[in-house]
């Protein structure tokens, strides 16, 4: 988060430590996010976080980076493979080898 502050004034930006693009599935109003993280990426930027619905997540592109859920070890991210992550579950990746890009989908 980056804070400003001026006379009487307070901003806080929150910089998310990805870019995202969102797209539907060819007509069936079905809605996907799909998110690139850059292996440029600061590892204190991968917070731990909880996600208001339960997602799906598909790995597109991924060299070394995982996923931990709460309570639990780290799993690598396999591209091709579907990862199921509950609502208000804490979680965080850990940065990998190249770019991770994922797609999303809220269930």
């Amino acid at each position: 988060m980056v804070h400003f502050s001026g006379k009487n004034k307070h901003i806080n930006i929150v910089v998310k430590p990805y870019t995202e693009v969102l797209a539907e599935q060819h007509g069936t109003g079905k809605e996907f996010i799909y998110r690139t993280f850059s292996v440029e990426i600061e590892d204190s930027e991968l917070v731990w976080h909880r996600d208001k619905s339960n997602r799906k997540l598909h790995v597109l592109n991924s060299n070394g980076w995982k996923l931990q859920m709460e309570d639990q070890l780290p799993v690598e991210l396999v591209t091709g493979r579907d990862y199921y992550i509950h609502k208000m579950t804490y979680h965080r990746v850990i940065k990998g080898n190249n770019d991770l890009v994922v797609r999303i989908e809220n269930i």
